[in-house]
């Protein structure tokens, strides 16, 4: 009773113990997996955009009002060795932001002129594209003033637009010359600006434009994949030791049952022995009874009981030495 007590304690321990090593595998297996899919995304997601302020500089003339030298600024994208990602697309634009001025309407189209280049120098990628103010008749000029005018009073709406230029639609990075440097011209010496703004965006496609787009959706489906394949690992590896396991206490119990078989073979070799030397020591002191027994049976004459020849002899003898002494 106490031998049956004592296994249901301890299988009960032991199924305690192996439901809180599922339930702690269970929830480091999660938690693997969101930080998994977390480091993937980070790792493998681009950032979106980097904005970069172009400060324009000019030379003045000397003698006459204006600008005597084409706008210039050279940007500076970072101070570290790279800053976008290897084998990613961007598009480079440059927002210019230029007052309805009787200047820039006159002016018409002008080039805009973009390289780029590396610390040390190396001319990666260069550009030129042509912009103009987008174009608005007088009448149209007029009825927008007279719409706005209460919101140009207050200085909330200005006469102003802004001109987006492309400068290059599918920039992939060179890994031996990372572009750390961009270089805007503006080749006009009449051009009227407020300011200029470089921008890069990462142009996405296939599984990162899913990921960017679909953000909740791609989780669930990255952290339930890391799930599956990780529970998988876990099981076949779990079954894997266990298996060993069973094999390990199936030989150390057939060995047992081996060892345990050649003691009771020795043993049960002991006792025979042990018996038969017992056995042996009546035969050897019933040796002298079958002896005399033999001998008697020798004295004997074996026909019919009768006594020998000798015993009659000594008979006679015995009876005349008897006769003798009576006289």
């Amino acid at each position: 009773m106490q031998k049956k007590t004592t296994q249901g304690v301890q299988s009960a321990r032991d199924a305690v113990f192996r439901g809180g090593v599922i339930v702690i595998s269970a929830i480091l297996i999660v938690w693997l997996s969101v930080f998994l899919y977390t480091a993937f995304y980070y790792a493998y997601m681009p950032s979106m955009s980097y904005v970069r302020p172009v400060h324009l500089q000019f030379r003045s003339c000397d003698e006459d009002r204006g600008i005597c030298s084409f706008p210039s600024a050279l940007v500076r994208l970072t101070n570290k060795q790279q800053l976008l990602m290897v084998g990613q697309p961007y598009k480079i634009n440059l927002h210019l932001e230029m007052p309805e001025s009787p200047a820039n309407k006159d002016l018409g189209m002008f080039m805009v002129c973009a390289q780029l280049r590396s610390r040390d120098g190396f001319l990666v990628a260069h550009a030129c594209r042509s912009a103009m103010l987008h174009y608005r008749s007088g009448l149209l000029h007029i009825l927008s003033t007279l719409t706005f005018s209460p919101m140009m009073i207050f200085g909330s709406i200005e006469e102003k637009q802004n001109i987006v230029l492309e400068l290059f639609g599918n920039f992939e990075e060179d890994q031996s010359h990372p572009v750390t440097i961009v270089n805007i011209e503006i080749q006009s010496r009449y051009i009227e600006f407020y300011s200029a703004t470089i921008m890069i965006n990462a142009h996405l496609s296939g599984l990162r434009y899913l990921m960017f787009h679909w953000p909740i959706l791609s989780a669930i489906v990255g952290i339930g994949t890391n799930l599956f394949f990780l529970a998988l690992i876990c099981t076949l590896s779990y079954l894997h030791f266990a298996m060993e396991e069973e094999i390990a206490e199936e030989n150390f119990s057939y060995e047992k049952g081996e060892v345990s078989e050649e003691k009771d073979i020795k043993t049960l070799g002991d006792l025979s022995s042990d018996s038969s030397s017992v056995e042996d020591v009546p035969v050897l002191e019933d040796l002298p009874k079958s002896e005399v027994e033999v001998q008697s049976i020798d004295s004997t004459d074996p026909i019919m009981g009768e006594p020998s020849y000798i015993q009659e002899i000594s008979s006679l003898i015995a009876e005349s030495s008897g006769a003798d002494i009576v006289k």
